[in-house]
């Protein structure tokens, strides 16, 4: 019923900048909270920051200041500005989300598939 599909990821120089875009697309009745995930090699997959439906937000203390998580609820997409990247920010990053896919059905949760991030020094 919902695709998440991230994009924006890519190879970038420590200090610089990327943006993250993610969009939800099928039949659903509503998105309720959105996030982003990272996962390094050897490591599990951590909450990066996340997005209520009200447009409240929370950071990994490791990119506060540095990282903004926003929404665009008309165009079911959340993005993720990420800038001053370090080499430690090097991590597949995963949309991930809590949607009603109909309006009597419960909340499920959806992930994308990732996109690299990769910060060379």
């Amino acid at each position: 019923q919902v695709q998440l599909v991230e994009s924006g990821g890519g190879l970038v120089q420590a200090g610089g900048s990327l943006r993250l875009s993610c969009v939800a697309s099928g039949r659903f009745f509503v998105i309720n909270t959105m996030g982003w995930y990272r996962q390094a090699p050897g490591n599990q997959r951590e909450l990066v920051a996340h997005i209520g439906s009200g447009g409240s937000t929370n950071y990994a203390d490791s990119v506060k200041g540095r990282f903004t998580i926003s929404r665009d609820n008309a165009k079911n997409t959340v993005y993720l500005q990420m800038n001053s990247l370090k080499p430690e920010d090097t991590a597949v990053y995963y949309c991930g989300a809590s949607i009603m896919v109909g309006s009597l059905r419960p909340l499920e949760n959806y992930w994308g598939q990732g996109t690299q991030v990769t910060v060379s020094s």
